[in-house]
């Protein structure tokens, strides 16, 4: 125990307000401080709010009371002057220990309390904008992954499976010309990137979960659209799509989302748009796509090696889809545990890759209440260890969008209705955020 700083601690408790006190301690009780190394996995699974802890006077909880007394301690600068005559050189030296006590404890905290956490003190507002906290999560392999989406132009939702919440983010900058053109998105690290078009020449944006806003995004080496996309952790590849001019490209690049930078990649060997990327056993894979002629169906994939930095191609990799393929979406495809996983929208069913043999089998069907206009409209993602599909009947009246989730490791598909709202039924964009 801290003994050198206990006074100074019921000092600032008992200067700090009541009812920050008690908001605190309410968002306090949901924590786990204990050092449960299966917490991770549970938080996956977990599909509904977990129950809050009860506190207790046993001297078995009084690791959780200094705990708790360190994170309710006020650390804005304000209060942190008028205690500064009191505060002795050995109490000043509890400063290091308290910002690892918070992160230690914040890591196994949902990030769906962040934005309340961050708003008892600015010290936790600091250290959760700054980054540092998603960083050492991801070292410590605690993620949690949410599904974004637009259902409207410029506007935003997102749902955490695991706590069943939703969250609507800030309007996205009003640009007309980027608002009505395919757009492309993916998840990478704490940011949503959205690349669209506007008047002149291509354009990104990126919606940051850190500061909770949207700002124009660093585009890459090769602007262009219609690609290949796929994240793993802080990076990101975009492969293939068309320039501004029309040219249909092979070429791929790699985003780094802490240094937001891009770095270019060997060409693939087929030149594709409309293709879909993903990936699987630590390696990028592009599939299918729409050839140079802009209507030849591809049905072969390609592999990048992160490591020889090498493509390989695979023939028939994807079965085709008959004619007018080229006016329908790409592929709509999910790994989860290296598994991957299509949607057949045609036959509304769900098919998973059989690698040793390069085949698909029918395993089951997609939700009931999906539709699509050849593949376009409905989200079909991996999102931790669930395939998730997001859509709706556009039939109904006022546009029902669902939320369905089925978690391979738990068996045959079998889809559970996780939430549903009536903000539109046709998917825009879609992606998936972990950290």
């Amino acid at each position: 125990m801290l003994h050198g700083s206990s006074s100074t601690v019921s000092k600032d408790m008992a200067n700090s307000s009541e009812e920050e006190n008690q908001q605190a301690c309410d968002t306090l009780r949901s924590i786990d401080v204990s050092n449960n190394k299966g917490s991770q996995e549970g938080d996956e699974k977990e599909a509904t709010p977990q129950k809050l802890s009860k506190l207790s006077d046993e001297p078995k909880e009084e690791g959780m009371k200094t705990v708790m007394a360190f994170l309710i301690l006020p650390q804005d600068q304000e209060n942190e002057q008028i205690h500064e005559a009191e505060i002795s050189d050995k109490t000043l030296r509890i400063g290091k220990l308290y910002k690892d006590l918070s992160i230690n404890v914040l890591q196994k905290v949902s990030r769906s309390d962040y934005g309340l956490i961050a708003a008892l003190n600015s010290s936790f507002r600091s250290l959760i904008r700054s980054g540092e906290l998603y960083k050492v999560r991801r070292e410590m392999g605690i993620v949690e992954h949410w599904i974004y989406f637009s259902c409207n132009l410029g506007q935003w939702e997102a749902y955490d499976p695991n706590r069943g919440r939703w969250m609507k983010l800030p309007k996205m900058p009003r640009d007309d010309c980027f608002m009505y053109s395919d757009k492309e998105s993916l998840g990478v690290g704490t940011d949503i990137l959205v690349f669209g078009k506007a008047i002149t020449a291509p354009v990104v944006y990126g919606y940051s979960l850190l500061t909770n806003t949207w700002s124009s995004a660093v585009e890459m080496n090769i602007p262009r659209f219609l690609f290949a996309s796929a994240s793993l952790g802080g990076i990101a590849i975009l492969a293939g799509g068309v320039d501004p001019h029309g040219e249909v490209l092979s070429v791929a690049e790699l985003y780094n989302s802490e240094t937001r930078k891009w770095e270019t990649l060997p060409n693939m060997h087929t030149k594709r748009r409309m293709s879909a990327g993903v990936f699987m056993d630590g390696k990028f894979y592009v599939i299918g796509g729409i050839a140079e002629d802009n209507i030849t169906e591809i049905t072969s994939g390609e592999e990048y090696d992160l490591e020889t930095k090498t493509w390989r191609e695979i023939p028939e990799m994807f079965p085709p889809r008959g004619a007018e393929a080229y006016m329908d979406a790409p592929p709509l495809v999910a790994v989860v545990n290296n598994v991957l996983y299509a949607a057949d929208f045609k036959e509304h069913k769900v098919k998973r890759y059989v690698k040793e043999t390069n085949k698909w089998v029918t395993i089951g069907s997609l939700p009931e209440k999906t539709s699509s206009t050849g593949g376009w409209g409905i989200g079909f993602r991996a999102c931790g260890n669930r395939i998730m599909v997001i859509g709706g009947l556009r039939s109904e009246s006022g546009g029902m969008t669902e939320i369905n989730s089925w978690i391979p490791a738990e068996g045959p598909v079998q889809w559970d209705l996780l939430a549903k709202r009536r903000i539109g039924s046709f998917v825009i964009n879609c992606a998936v955020m972990g950290c």
